[in-house]
């Protein structure tokens, strides 16, 4: 049994990225919002109480019962969390009359604290607070500060008990992986035992037992997460898996017949439909970005439906769900997080479709997904692609859909992912992709006039897809890229560079 940690969720953005940091000390751990009933306490060797965009002092402010908690589990307060203690057990948390917000440094460690164990004492924090811990209660004890916040850091006396005003979870926190580590495995002695060959294990033993002799049904897309969670499901349940590869008419040039081709020797069973048709004729006339995500799932789950109904007794659609898209999607676990936008692939499923849904990389971020698929022994090639969105280039087109939009797009797009693995850049990029603006731009050829598209490069650097950073590429690359998109695609004039950060912006324009 791998020994877990619990992180109960107030409503930040940033309990995804606690949830990826204990993960990298190859610790589990599971989210789930601080009012839910939906886990045992005793399951969990420690607790991590994250931040919240509430403030401790607001009527409506989350309220978590601790009792069962405080004491008795090694408990790491976040921002909120740690305000939360604070302010509930006779401290006094109020509004700061400083900036808390951004790069602090370390101005006092308590010597010989282990919480701090190796910590720097002038390292690097990020805070993100409008309220601050004014005074301490009783048995509280100070163990860091910064030059602006007195009580950065306490322990309670006599107990694992501890509670921070800064996030160690962000990358900005320089020392924030080793202060997670000292709590989890010096403090709360939490065993590092959570790696991808025992997510293989487990994954696959529980696949067993939950689809037995079932036969299920998966989308395969020729990318990292299908492809693994399809092994997976092989692994766990062989020639019980059928593969579907849609062609929803959005996909890369020459997509379609490359994957098949792909797969040939994996030993997979796919099948190819072709449902280009049927998905564009779906998108005619819309031009919202979440009417095309769900007008492009529907059609998904009907195609996979009419499909499913051709094999006998057919009972799961496999998916290869990851983390990012749940926590974007739905607040995780019915938390209080903000929802940013839908993914076709985890909505709600009509009244109609048959089949229950398995998802085997559900809580897992992309980097993990990659190491998986390594320990898997899957190609090195495939498991470098870069991220596809699932309603492909319907989300990469502002604006309505039609087949010529979709052919000038894949025209520019692949011109701009060939000159990427040509110049070497390809693996240097985690996710890249060209958008069709729903505008034309003034122009000349010749001594002609042109009144032609303009498309979007972007290219950007992540890790799992929770923030990114635009890539900075050679000017002469982009020059040599612009020349080849508007002297050898048709209907295209202008090429522009989108070099925007996630947040504020997203990776996918829609």
């Amino acid at each position: 049994m791998q020994q877990k940690v619990l992180i109960l969720d107030f409503g930040s953005q940033y309990t995804q990225l606690i949830a990826r940091r204990v993960r990298e000390l190859n610790i589990f751990c599971e989210i789930f919002p601080y009012n839910s009933k939906n886990f045992k306490i005793e399951d969990y060797k420690a607790v991590l109480l994250s931040g919240s965009p509430f403030s401790v002092r607001a009527e409506d402010a989350p309220h978590p019962d601790l009792t069962s908690i405080k004491g008795k589990l090694p408990l790491l307060g976040v921002c909120f969390g740690a305000q939360f203690m604070a302010h509930n057990f006779g401290g006094k948390v109020a509004a700061s009359n400083t900036r808390e917000y951004g790069r602090a440094n370390l101005s006092f460690i308590k010597n010989n604290e282990p919480f701090f164990d190796g910590v720097n004492e002038n390292s690097q924090v990020w805070m993100s607070h409008s309220d601050t811990i004014v005074d301490l209660p009783e048995h509280f004890e100070l163990i860091a500060s910064t030059h602006d916040v007195a009580n950065a850091a306490f322990k309670i006396e006599n107990e694992l008990t501890y509670g921070i005003q800064f996030h160690p979870e962000v990358y900005h926190s320089k020392d924030g992986l080793k202060i997670l580590e000292n709590f989890l495995v010096k403090i709360a002695r939490i065993a590092q035992t959570w790696t991808p060959e025992s997510f293989v294990d487990s994954t696959v033993k529980k696949l067993k037992e939950r689809v037995g002799n079932d036969k299920v049904v998966l989308g395969l897309s020729g990318g990292v997460d299908s492809t693994v969670a399809a092994t997976l499901l092989s692994k766990a349940i062989g020639d019980n898996l059928y593969c579907i590869f849609v062609n929803n008419g959005l996909l890369r040039k020459n997509e379609f017949e490359n994957v098949l081709e792909q797969y040939k020797d994996m030993g997979l069973n796919v099948k190819g439909v072709d449902a280009s048709a049927r998905f564009l004729k779906e998108l005619e006339g819309k031009i919202d970005p979440e009417e095309k995500r769900k007008a492009i799932g529907k059609v998904f789950i009907e195609v996979f439906d009419d499909e499913a109904h051709l094999l006998r007794d057919v009972k799961w659609l496999g998916q290869g769900t990851i983390y990012p898209d749940v926590i974007e999607s739905v607040s995780v676990n019915g938390g209080p997080s903000a929802t940013i936008k839908s993914h076709h692939n985890v909505g709600g499923l009509p009244d109609f479709m048959k089949l229950k849904v398995i998802e085997p990389l559900k809580m897992l971020f992309k980097d993990e997904v990659r190491r998986v698929g390594r320990s898997l022994g899957i190609d090195d090639e495939l498991l470098g692609r870069h991220p596809f969105p699932g309603p492909g280039l319907g989300i990469r087109i502002l604006g309505d859909v039609t087949a010529e939009k979709v052919r000038i797009l894949q025209e520019v797009d692949a011109i701009f992912i060939n000159g990427l693995k040509e110049w070497g850049l390809y693996d240097s990029v985690w996710q890249a992709g060209a958008m069709l603006l729903p505008v034309n731009s003034v122009g000349v050829m010749g001594d002609e006039r042109t009144y032609e598209k303009a498309v979007v490069l972007r290219a950007v650097e992540s890790t799992d897809g929770m923030t990114a950073d635009w890539v900075n590429l050679p000017y002469e690359f982009l020059q040599k890229t612009s020349n080849q998109i508007i002297n050898g695609v048709k209907g295209v004039n202008r090429v522009v560079y989108d070099i925007s950060s996630k947040p504020p912006a997203t990776i996918e324009w829609e």
